[in-house]
């Protein structure tokens, strides 16, 4: 049985005049529909971004948009309009929906097809834009910190499906999410088939040692977050040294901070992994500098 717990994620409560944009449309929530036989559904013949808003502005669309369509290109799927008009329509959509503070996601799908797997028999791919309130991770975990475990299931090998993908096929995580949940914790750690770390079950992972930052290379088999980036970014203006380097649990366990970033969690410390107290079991310094970095950041 799953553990009940509170993640980074969109606020699911009902919202009765929530509108969704699917293919040049704005539709009501409840109307919001693809077919049984859409590729998105049937294989996870997809990709998707999620965004966040604040105040209006949508943080960084440009990467995620360049992003989203490096991953179609790469699993051969065309995306039927230019990237302006997309932009365009999650601007068109948030404040249709009187959104300022927001999470979005953007999904294309493959289209409707046969019952097969030859995407040549599919048409009209599905370009859907949702947009609801955003939940936050538990502000008191935000001050306390976070406990997770490593997950038996490992990251995808990087030569049968990319990392970098953002695919609608999310099957790997979710197990490893479930693990996490059952151990009750609200992330879990992934290893990639060296055994060497690579990313939790949605975000991407930091460890500081004697002042330097250190997070997994992109051959580690992660996927380049967008908060990721701006992360070391930051630390760069900062003076910080980075170091993507491959990164073991022993590094985890020896780490003077520990910490996660991504869209929903934004910047959030990590005090225990598989029961070990990371530094002093507390949000180390660079962790909450870094985080008050990434607010000015993306509020700006």
């Amino acid at each position: 049985m799953l553990t009940r717990t509170q993640s980074a994620s969109p606020d699911t409560q009902p919202h009765m005049s929530l509108k969704v944009y699917i293919n040049g449309r704005l539709v009501d929530k409840d109307d919001a529909k693809v077919s049984v036989y859409d590729h998105g559904l049937l294989y996870g013949d997809g990709v998707f971004e999620g965004l966040r808003s604040y105040g209006g502005r949508v943080f960084r669309l440009e990467r995620h948009l360049d992003r989203l369509y490096e991953s179609a290109r790469a699993i051969w799927l065309e995306i039927p309009i230019k990237p302006a008009e997309l932009a365009k329509a999650v601007n068109d959509t948030l404040r249709a929906n009187a959104l300022e503070d927001a999470y979005i996601r953007l999904v294309v799908t493959r289209g409707a097809g046969s019952l097969g797997l030859d995407p040549n028999r599919t048409s009209d791919p599905q370009v859907i834009i949702i947009t609801d309130k955003i939940t936050l991770y538990p502000a008191e975990l935000y001050e306390r910190g976070l406990e997770i475990v490593t997950a038996s299931t490992i990251r995808n090998h990087p030569a049968a499906l990319s990392p970098r993908i953002k695919s609608l096929n999310y099957l790997n995580n979710i197990l490893a999410k479930i693990e996490g949940l059952q151990a009750g914790c609200i992330e879990a750690l992934m290893l990639n088939t060296k055994g060497e770390v690579a990313e939790c079950t949605g975000d991407n992972i930091f460890l500081v040692r004697d002042g330097v930052l250190l997070t997994p290379p992109l051959d580690a088999g992660i996927l380049e977050g967008i908060t990721r980036d701006a992360v070391i970014e930051l630390a760069h203006e900062a003076g910080v040294e980075v170091r993507e380097i491959p990164l073991t649990k022993h590094d985890v366990y020896v780490a003077d901070e520990c910490f996660l970033t991504g869209t929903a969690a934004e910047v959030i410390p990590v005090v225990k992994v598989d029961g070990r107290s990371i530094g002093p079991g507390v949000p180390g310094p660079l962790t909450r500098d870094l985080r008050e970095r990434f607010h000015k950041l993306a509020r700006s």
